[in-house]
């Protein structure tokens, strides 16, 4: 049964233009220092989320009322049991939204068709990925996952949250070249928040890193990735 950190039933921000419920599964296998759900990093069950049977109740009491279920974290596809929860959501006639880091391929493959949108982490160039991530994996995995995104008629949003002590101009000048040669036009940059952040030098340093993105660094992003948003 699909392990569950929490669950909002509302929300009209975590899907695009669509009305949903966010159901977060516990666990990830990343520790990431700007991670505002610390929480769930662990898979050991919370004590105050619903059952899986719980959610599947409410949504089915929630038909034409909502649009969407989102799955988010932690991250989701470290759940040997989400594939079947999504076929369930999907059954009640829900679109269907995740939120991940790619790390899992071979999970994220088998559940690419039942997906109708994707908020995909790129955290970092390449070369810089471990230290954001805080672990020594795989990078081939994200890559390979955001390739597979890119090969699906699935919707998506590539998204970064930055921060100027984790990131810095040449950073983003190299995520975007990367994007670029994958010819993906449209990237979300969020900017760090403190809520939730257990690291208290990032969020001491809070006030200071939004002049990472400056007019001249934006201008030179945009000649790589066309379109740009700021969160």
């Amino acid at each position: 049964m699909l392990n569950l950190g929490g669950f909002v039933p509302f929300s009209a921000s975590d899907y695009p233009g669509y009305l949903a419920c966010v159901a977060f599964v516990q666990g990830c296998n990343w520790r990431c220092s700007y991670c505002h759900n610390p929480h769930l990093q662990s898979r050991h069950p919370h004590p105050l989320a619903p059952s899986w049977p719980q959610v599947l109740e409410f949504l089915s009491e929630r038909q034409n009322l909502l649009d969407a279920v989102v799955f988010s974290g932690g991250e989701p596809t470290m759940d040997p049991a989400l594939p079947t929860a999504i076929k369930q959501a999907k059954s009640l006639g829900f679109k269907i939204g995740l939120h991940t880091t790619g790390a899992y391929t071979k999970r994220f493959a088998q559940i690419l068709p039942d997906l109708d949108w994707v908020g995909f982490d790129f955290k970092a160039p390449w070369h810089t990925y471990h230290k954001i991530i805080e672990r020594k994996q795989p990078l081939t995995h994200v890559q390979d996952s955001m390739q597979q995104l890119l090969t699906t008629d699935c919707a998506y949003e590539i998204r970064t949250t930055i921060h100027s002590s984790l990131h810095q101009p040449a950073d983003l000048l190299a995520m975007a070249e990367y994007l670029s040669t994958l010819n993906i036009g449209h990237w979300v940059l969020q900017h760090f928040r403190a809520e939730g952040c257990i690291n208290n030098t990032l969020s001491h340093l809070q006030p200071h890193q939004r002049g990472l993105l400056d007019k001249t660094l934006l201008s030179d992003i945009r000649e790589l990735v066309p379109q740009v948003t700021i969160r």
